[in-house]
């Protein structure tokens, strides 16, 4: 399993969240920072071989009080990268493991 740590406490708003998750996954370029991009961008995380890659995240909690909405985008859109490789015969790729 790939893990990766992430520490949310500095996403304010969407232009923070798409600012950190561009920077700490090592989006493209050309990230279109909305959440369908995302979802494209972190299927692209998985390597072929990797049986799952997990999200390491710290600070979902105070995420939450701070902003619902991007909390719940996370976790939606998280659901929908597994959702897609299942709909593509393949196994979920993706777990978020809160801290």
């Amino acid at each position: 399993m790939k893990k990766i740590k992430l520490d949310v406490s500095k996403i304010t708003d969407w232009d923070s969240f798409h600012d950190f998750f561009s920077e700490e996954l090592g989006f493209p370029d050309y990230y279109g920072r909305n959440m369908d991009a995302w979802i494209d961008c972190v299927g692209d995380l998985f390597e072929q071989g990797d049986d799952l890659l997990c999200f390491e995240i710290e600070g979902m909690k105070d995420l939450k009080e701070r902003s619902k909405e991007i909390y719940e985008a996370i976790n939606e859109c998280s659901a929908f990268v597994n959702y897609r490789m299942t709909e593509q015969g393949q196994d979920p790729i993706l777990s978020l493991s809160y801290a």
